[in-house]
């Protein structure tokens, strides 16, 4: 295990990934999938990774019909807490392609409750995030193009809106393989369109597969994406299967991020991508996986993640916080303690919610407005600081707005066109500022036993109160 990553490391050390901007991704993507097991392994790639935004899922038929792709799709995007990406379906798509092998029995999240009629259309999807995204998108087809092809005739924006179209053409060339004929008369007008096209085969003969030894690394990395991937691979399921642990549409994020692995044969609008360095396309996954495709801080290169680097009181719980909620908001709760300038709970909080908004439209900082009713005065106002350090969402950037009126621990957050409220429940709420209260009560604000209860308390419920757990939810638009 450890020769592989050192060999795949020092062929990495070749490779640079291009400076992007200090926060922004470099890649505003729509997915348009037909529920194959490699989309959710490619899917779940370009969601890890935070030089990626996916701002909307689409599925069509293919290798599953529409309908059951949908349900794949979406019970992913909840297993993950990314329940405000869109997913629309494309109920007109058609597919012509035979499906030589029934896909692996394996779901992709909890699939209850899920009602493939209650979904938008795709065009109507692709249209509304075209209308409030400033950013020129790519359509990212892991199946046919029949959506594509839908979008362009049928959405007058599209066109001028698209940078282009990433197509996983499959075969060993454009026109020979499942992702083609799923739709040929819709894979013709695509491909004579003029629009850019990045059409990357995944069936040129260089193919590669997981390793044990990179199944088992999978293990070290702690992301949903890694733990989701590898709990496939090492089922039943997967391994009963003959294409389950070839990379097949992965190679699309890893274009992405790395195109120096691949070759570029351009023939009008249209470019072949194909493989070229296969020795570094698993730790080109480990990579993404890890969430390690940008510098996400501006200063320093991280924070540490050794118990012994911080103060007695809290380094025992260091490892258990991190394993338990992640490496972002363990980072996101240092900094914002910093800032804050003592430990507190209501700070905690306002990072908790934070990184709970973020993940729910699975983005980085500084894209959403927030609006904080937590008003001015301590200690419910603290939340506001652990929301800025979390979110990005500052008044420098003017992205926050505070509201005094009836102060309550709750914020909304506007990302494009979407609106939430998240509030902490009141249970919760009324523990805490009861807690606040009675040691306020017994020792004063003047008092140092007081300001080492307040840590005490914010250590405890920072190690024990998970994100999923302590907020309501509520879609406002």
């Amino acid at each position: 295990m450890k020769k592989l990553f050192v060999l795949l490391s020092l062929s990495f050390l070749f490779i640079t990934l291009t400076d992007a901007h200090p926060w922004k991704p470099r890649h505003h993507i729509i997915v348009d999938t037909d529920g194959g097991i490699d989309d959710m392994k490619a899917l779940s790639m370009l969601l890890a990774s935070p030089d990626v935004h996916v701002l909307a899922v689409t599925v069509s038929s293919g290798v599953l019909d529409a309908r059951s792709a949908y349900v794949k799709v979406k019970s992913l995007l909840d297993s993950y807490f990314h329940n405000g990406i869109p997913v629309g379906i494309n109920r007109s798509g058609v597919n012509n392609a035979q499906v030589k092998f029934k896909p692996p029995d394996f779901k992709w999240g909890n699939e209850s409750g899920i009602n493939p009629a209650s979904a938008p259309e795709a065009v109507n999807v692709i249209s509304e995030i075209l209308r409030y995204e400033d950013s020129k998108l790519s359509l990212v087809c892991l199946g046919g193009l029949s959506l594509a092809a839908k979008a362009l005739k049928e959405i007058p924006e599209f066109r001028s809106g698209i940078k282009g179209i990433i197509w996983s053409c499959e075969g060993t060339g454009m026109t020979d393989g499942f992702n083609y004929s799923v739709d040929i008369p819709s894979a013709k007008f695509i491909l004579k369109s003029g629009i850019n096209i990045n059409a990357v085969s995944t069936g040129s003969g260089n193919q590669v597969q997981y390793s044990e030894d990179f199944i088992t690394g999978l293990n070290g990395i702690n992301t949903p994406y890694a733990a989701k991937i590898s709990e496939f691979l090492s089922s039943p399921s997967a391994k009963s299967h003959k294409f389950s642990f070839l990379i097949s549409d992965e190679l699309i994020p890893l274009f992405m991020h790395f195109p120096s692995f691949f070759s570029v044969n351009q023939t009008g609008s249209v470019n072949e991508v194909n493989v070229l360095k296969t020795d570094s396309l698993l730790f080109g996954i480990y990579k993404m996986l890890k969430r390690e495709t940008i510098k996400r801080n501006q200063v320093i290169n991280d924070l540490p993640s050794d118990p012994s680097f911080y103060f007695d009181d809290i380094a025992p719980f260091v490892t258990s916080i991190i394993n338990r909620y992640g490496e972002e908001e363990w980072q996101a709760g240092v900094l914002a303690n910093e800032l804050h300038r003592h430990l507190g709970v209501y700070a905690i909080i306002g990072v908790k919610m934070g990184i709970r908004v973020r993940e729910y439209f699975n983005v980085g900082v500084d894209e959403f407005e927030a609006v904080s009713h937590a008003g001015s005065m301590p200690p419910l106002s603290c939340m506001n600081d652990g929301i800025q350090v979390s979110t990005g969402a500052t008044p420098g950037h003017g992205l926050l707005k505070v509201i005094n009126d009836n102060p309550l621990p709750k914020v909304e957050f506007k990302h494009l066109n979407h609106k939430i409220a998240v509030s902490l429940k009141p249970d919760i709420n009324s523990k805490i500022s009861g807690e606040l209260k009675e040691i306020n009560f017994i020792y004063g604000l003047d008092s140092d036993i007081y300001w080492e209860l307040v840590r005490k308390n914010a250590i405890k419920y920072w190690r024990d109160l998970d994100r999923h757990d302590i907020f309501i939810i509520e879609e406002i638009e």
